[in-house]
């Protein structure tokens, strides 16, 4: 469990951003369903709940979320399960109990970019931007990959288009973490596959997707393209699996995930 020094409910972003980097123990507290798990020294914790994060917004070519948005909330917002073949509450909907999810928050999930995370493979796979409140707004890979220095996530973008997504993932039950998730969509002659808990950060298969974007899709090509994937992305080992069964289970996931996009 973590210990606070401080508790603070700032009135505004400003006032969070400068509690938030007066000293480097200073924390965003997010729903701390994770959190809670560590034995983290906290100088001042700063609760967002005052700041009206919590929402889930349709403003006509993109959809906003908050980054108190909690997990419950993305799993039955009519919004998101209309778009993109439902992926964002499908993504979620395995994750522990309805209890957990009722304080997992979306912006607690990204910004931390957990290796494990099955919401950050669907959106990766998604046209997410996210915004920072000092480092602005930003696609969703950029960010995944580069980080940030200490700053505030105020919300995730999603762009409305008319991609269709898939997300598949392998658990040996409910309440554990995944041993690997996957996520596929197309729009258009765009492909994207993304491959998440390997245990690595979920990932992008670029060369993989420019396959599947550049050739008529068959069952040749799937398993071209899947093979292309398991090369080019990084796979290891951790309590939950090695990296050959990793690589081994991945293969059918990404060929359910296309074959599911095609239907």
């Amino acid at each position: 469990m973590f210990t606070i020094q401080h508790y603070v409910q700032p009135e505004t972003l400003e006032e969070a951003y400068q509690f938030l980097t007066a000293k480097r123990n200073n924390v965003i507290l997010g729903g701390c369903a994770f959190l809670k798990m560590s034995k983290k020294k906290i100088g001042t914790a700063i609760d967002l709940s005052k700041l009206q994060l919590d929402f889930i917004h349709d403003k006509g070519d993109v959809i906003e979320i908050g980054a108190m948005a909690t997990f419950r909330s993305l799993e039955v917002n009519p919004y998101l399960n209309q778009y993109f073949n439902g992926i964002i509450p499908k993504s979620i909907k395995s994750i522990l109990g309805v209890q957990f999810r009722n304080v997992v928050t979306i912006g607690g999930t990204v910004y931390s970019r957990y290796g494990f995370s099955d919401l950050i493979t669907a959106l990766l796979a998604l046209d997410v931007d996210i915004e920072l409140y000092h480092g602005g707004i930003m696609p969703l890979e950029t960010f995944l990959k580069n980080g940030s220095s200490k700053d505030i996530l105020v919300k995730v973008i999603l762009h409305k288009n008319n991609r269709i997504a898939s997300y598949q993932m392998m658990r040996n039950s409910v309440a554990d973490y995944p041993i690997l998730n996957v996520a596929v969509s197309k729009k258009g002659d765009d492909w994207k596959i993304v491959i998440g808990a390997r245990p690595r950060r979920a990932e992008i298969a670029v060369k993989a997707s420019e396959y599947l974007t550049n050739n008529e899709v068959n069952e040749t090509m799937i398993k071209q393209a899947t093979n292309i994937a398991m090369e080019e992305l990084d796979f290891g080992t951790n309590m939950r699996g090695q990296k050959t069964y990793r690589q081994a289970i991945a293969v059918p996931l990404v060929k359910r995930g296309i074959m599911e996009v095609l239907k």
